[in-house]
């Protein structure tokens, strides 16, 4: 099943329930989805679905973070998105987690002692076993833990 078909579930369970804020809240997500996939002229894949709303739960994030204080409102409908889109996403990588394909990766590659120089090699491999299982910035600075 995929995730459209999910949240259109999920949506139609918030309109029984006569959850308009829930119900809204998918809406604006299985938008974002269709879109996607008319843009692509596909369906989407796991990871597809995924980065989307990866991607609409930043633009909450980055709404409650721009708007200001006296916008109550606004702040909460935004937090409500979050919560409910964080359902539909998969459990993201923890910093061990990381550390063990990082470490697998400096193996694979046959780096003892990673310097800067080698980062971005290391990225290249790296990144496409986390995409969308772990948050980028978080990657980021635990590979720069493995640096001396």
């Amino acid at each position: 099943m995929s995730k459209i078909d999910t949240v259109r579930a999920a949506m139609m369970q918030a309109m029984k329930d006569k959850d308009k804020a829930r119900k809204d809240a998918l809406s604006l997500l299985l938008s974002a989805l269709k879109n996607k996939a008319i843009d692509k002229r596909a369906d989407l894949t796991e990871d597809e679905e995924n980065a989307v709303i990866f991607r609409e739960i930043k633009q909450a994030q980055e709404t409650i973070d721009t708007t200001p204080a006296d916008r109550v409102q606004t702040i909460e409908e935004a937090k409500l998105r979050m919560s409910v889109y964080s359902e539909f996403v998969p459990k993201l990588m923890g910093e061990n987690e990381i550390r063990e394909v990082i470490a697998a990766v400096l193996a694979e590659l046959a780096i003892e002692k990673p310097t800067a120089k080698d980062k971005g090699k290391i990225m290249k491999t790296l990144m496409p076993r986390v995409k969308g299982k772990a948050d980028g910035s978080l990657v980021n600075q635990v590979l720069g833990s493995f640096f001396a």
